[in-house]
């Protein structure tokens, strides 16, 4: 489908969190939108998220009765976000981040609540909170939809259950207690029934979670507001008049059109977590090929912009932001690339080995410093081995990687070499390439603290925010339990990225820079396109989708406050790519 119109107000070239937050704010001010997107599919990576956005001092977190201030969150990103660059895009964050969910809140679908206990990545540092911080998007009913529902990414297969069943952060715990608790299970048979429902109408369950449901909330907005939305399209330029951005030329069939934007055009394609080019230039030789973001992140954005002669901010301490993951093949053939952000690394039972066979890092710490761990063990070195180790009650409690808890059948993961099984740790250690000594050391020497839940050697365990990645119900420590029950078992996990931070160098209104620090007219840029206003530090969870939705905001506002669209002339020009 060809978009109805040849000129446009506002054009956004993506479809993730920043690029339909910024359509649906320039829709609901009065602006004719047209998003462009690459793919069959609405959501870019944030259908796959877990949908957290951190903004402090958000007004949500009023409303719950949390305490917080733009003061406290000053000190707190100045010790872990230290370097001056983009300072001033952090204040214009802490300053309109607050703005924005007000806005999206009484103006689009988006709903938010806060999440009240999920602590800052640091907790232990001047200025943190232990919760409220953090937003998650509320349950969305897909059904609202209709037919469109068809156009949303669907969650990564593997973390759902019976083939489509998405499952709340609250209600995961339940699944957990199925036979321990008459509640529990009660909940778990209310869940299973109303999917067994919702199956009858849709391919997968309609009750959203996560990042799926803050895609849908977005998509119902761009519905809403009739902005127009063209699939599986390429940009395959920028049209220039004289030095204003001022319209795209897309392939249509066998010729280019072109579409112009009397306002402005958003660049928000989701960065190049998929270029190898890319990756080759700005990523540590260490960090591989392998992405947990869609495959549509392959950096259209920054090309499109450096044509126009944008500058790119690559003052960033990491390229990207970092998640350990393990590699398997699904029954269609695909790879699949599981991301082990909270299911299991910080449960107690379960150790990360290096190539030696020993641990090199407090497994309950964020998913990017882990990685950055990984990192600094490979030295440069790509493809490095490295492995979680566990055994069979934590395998049965907790599940490993796509493993959920309380599979029955997992040795078909053992057969086809995705899950390496041992009946003794000897055993163990020879499957994956390492001293049998030295990994009984390992584990002899992790064991003797955790039987009384420390760990001398990392700490895991001491500060609310791991305790809140661990199992609560775990005493003393939930975040420590000794490995000792045979058969025992390893999963290979490698260093991905979630997204990329280095990007497109902006300024407080989302506009797009040249070298010299001045404004490309009607060129704006949000999302991952956009350089990491966190400099690559990760001092909170959904410090991505945070940005992402305040300068989406930002630039839908400031295109929709700017002077009288201008008047294009016949002819205009096309830079080349």
């Amino acid at each position: 489908m060809m978009p109805a119109h040849e000129t446009y107000d506002v054009i956004v070239i993506g479809a993730g969190a920043g690029g339909m937050t910024a359509a649906a704010v320039a829709a609901a001010e009065g602006l004719r939108v047209l998003v462009i997107e690459k793919t069959a599919w609405i959501g870019g990576t944030t259908a796959w998220s877990g949908g957290m956005v951190w903004i402090p001092a958000n007004p949500k977190m009023k409303e719950a009765g949390l305490s917080d201030s733009v003061t406290d969150a000053v000190r707190y990103l100045s010790s872990t976000v230290p370097e001056s660059a983009n300072s001033g895009l952090r204040a214009a964050f802490l300053a309109r981040g607050p703005e924005a969910i007000a806005y999206l809140e009484a103006n689009t679908e988006v709903r938010l609540q806060p999440v009240k206990a999920y602590p800052d990545c640091y907790p232990e540092r001047l200025g943190a909170t232990p919760g409220g911080r953090v937003l998650e998007p509320v349950v969305f009913d897909g059904a609202r939809l209709g037919n469109n529902f068809a156009r949303l990414r669907p969650p990564l297969p593997e973390c759902t259950l019976f083939g489509g069943m998405m499952v709340s952060r609250l209600d995961i715990p339940h699944l957990g207690r199925i036979g321990k608790s008459l509640c529990s299970t009660l909940r778990a048979a209310q869940l299973v029934s109303a999917y067994a429902w919702q199956r009858l109408r849709s391919p997968r369950g309609t009750t959203l979670h996560q990042g799926n449901a803050l895609a849908a909330q977005l998509y119902a907005t761009l519905l809403a507001r009739r902005v127009d939305i063209l699939f599986s399209a390429d940009v395959e330029r920028l049209s220039m008049r004289d030095e204003r951005v001022a319209g795209v030329v897309i392939r249509h069939g066998a010729r280019d059109r072109l579409i112009t934007a009397r306002r402005g055009i958003v660049l928000a394609t989701g960065g190049f977590s998929h270029d190898a080019s890319l990756r080759k230039r700005f990523f540590p030789a260490g960090a591989g090929l392998i992405s947990a973001a869609t495959p549509s992140a392959t950096g259209d954005g920054l090309r499109l912009a450096t044509s126009a002669g944008a500058a790119l901010n690559t003052d960033a301490t990491s390229a990207a932001y970092w998640v350990p993951a393990s590699l398997f093949r699904r029954t269609d053939g695909s790879r699949g690339v599981f991301p082990h952000m909270m299911t299991d690394r910080a449960k107690p039972g379960v150790i990360a080995v290096n190539a030696a066979g020993r641990r090199f890092v407090n497994e309950a710490l964020s998913h990017h410093e882990f990685v950055l761990a990984m990192l600094r063990e490979a030295n440069g070195e790509p493809d490095q081995p490295f492995h979680l180790i566990c055994d069979r009650q934590f395998l049965r409690a907790y599940g490993l990687g796509r493993l959920k808890p309380f599979t029955r059948n997992y040795r078909r993961y053992v057969a086809s070499g995705e899950l390496i099984e041992a009946a003794d740790v000897a055993q163990l250690a020879v499957e994956i390439g390492i001293k049998p000594s030295v990994l009984a050391a390992t584990i002899a020497n992790y064991n003797t603290g955790a039987k009384e839940g420390r760990d001398p050697e990392f700490g895991r365990g001491s500060t609310i925010y791991q305790r809140h990645l661990g199992d609560s119900a775990h005493k003393p420590n939930p975040c420590v339990a000794p490995i000792v029950r045979a058969p025992f078992f390893a999963l290979r996990i490698h260093p991905a990225d979630l997204g990329t931070a280095i990007g497109m160098t902006v300024d407080a209104q989302a506009r797009v820079l040249r070298k010299d620090g001045t404004p490309i007219a009607g060129l704006y840029a949000c999302g991952n396109d956009m350089a990491s206003i966190m400099n690559g530090n990760y001092p909170g969870p959904g410090i991505t989708l945070g940005p992402a939705l305040t300068f989406g905001y930002i630039a839908g506002r400031h295109l929709a406050e700017g002077s009288v669209a201008m008047a294009l002339p016949p002819r205009m020009t096309t830079t080349p790519v």
